[in-house]
């Protein structure tokens, strides 16, 4: 089990559990955060580029970060971040829709001055069919095991 940054190998791999966004999840998000016809309104969606209702691609990246956090990658230690590379949507999210996030340590660094290290993991959330909807590689802070 991860407890530090010095439990963490290049290529360790997290899968997380599956959540099922509804369209009633969709709309009460972009109510608050991005209301956009094609967020809010399905006959309004239709018209646009995406063909349908879709969920704002900052739920998806919200869904994906709660997913993130109950994966635990870095055991008991928070999911503190100093920026994100890469973010990515790939593909809308529809009501219906079942997503789980799996991610892949890419990257360690440890720090010369602090007890801390910089983990980047690449992570992907999937729909149901396997298709990948949102990419996005955290720099992560994690705490190294105290000497």
């Amino acid at each position: 089990m991860v407890e530090w940054f010095d439990d963490l190998k290049i290529g360790m791999r997290f899968k997380s559990a599956a959540v099922t966004v509804s369209k009633d999840d969709i709309i009460r998000f972009a109510r608050e955060y991005d209301p956009q016809p094609f967020h809010l309104d399905e006959e309004a969606a239709r018209k646009t580029v995406f063909k349908g209702l879709a969920a704002s691609g900052w739920h998806t990246a919200a869904i994906a970060m709660r997913l993130a956090t109950e994966c635990r990658p870095f055991g008991p230690h928070p999911l503190l971040g100093a920026g994100v590379d890469d973010l990515r949507w790939l593909k809308p999210v529809r009501p219906g829709d079942t997503l789980h996030l799996e991610g892949e340590v890419i990257e360690l660094v440890p720090s010369r001055s602090k007890p801390q290290g910089v983990a980047r993991v690449r992570w992907t959330l999937y729909d149901q069919h396997g298709e990948a909807v949102y990419t996005f590689i955290p720099i992560a802070i994690v705490p190294t095991r105290p000497k």
